[in-house]
């Protein structure tokens, strides 16, 4: 097994066992993350209803505006997420990384939905 396989077996051990303990509701949702090497998806999910109610990604920045670095893009997305979720009448989410370490993207995602006024 070479050494991408080992550290992605790993990521998804984590996962499991996180996702385990993480339930998403109607009134505090999943807020899930997914990076790419090229953009960062985010979606707030119902687990319950098995549904997702908002998401968003980095995507929706390109041919808009300058080049940002991937973790100023991230900051943005969890600002525009998080201005989605108070729209729609979402105060609180959990936060679920799936497995990633909790620095550059991933922090900066959860710092700019703080920043806005998501709780989680």
């Amino acid at each position: 097994m070479n050494r991408r396989k080992a550290l992605n077996k790993i990521r998804n051990q984590r996962k499991r066992r996180s996702r385990a303990k993480i339930f998403g509701t109607s009134i505090k949702p999943r807020l899930s993350v997914f990076r790419s090497n090229h953009y960062t998806y985010v979606q707030l999910i119902d687990d319950g209803d098995r549904k997702t109610l908002l998401s968003a990604s980095t995507q929706e920045f390109k041919n808009k505006e300058k080049k940002l670095k991937k973790t100023e893009e991230a900051e943005r997305l969890g600002v525009l997420i998080a201005k989605k979720a108070i729209e729609k009448g979402i105060k609180k989410a959990v936060f679920n990384r799936r497995g990633y370490k909790y620095h550059g993207r991933v922090k900066a995602i959860a710092e700019g939905a703080r920043k806005e006024g998501l709780q989680i």
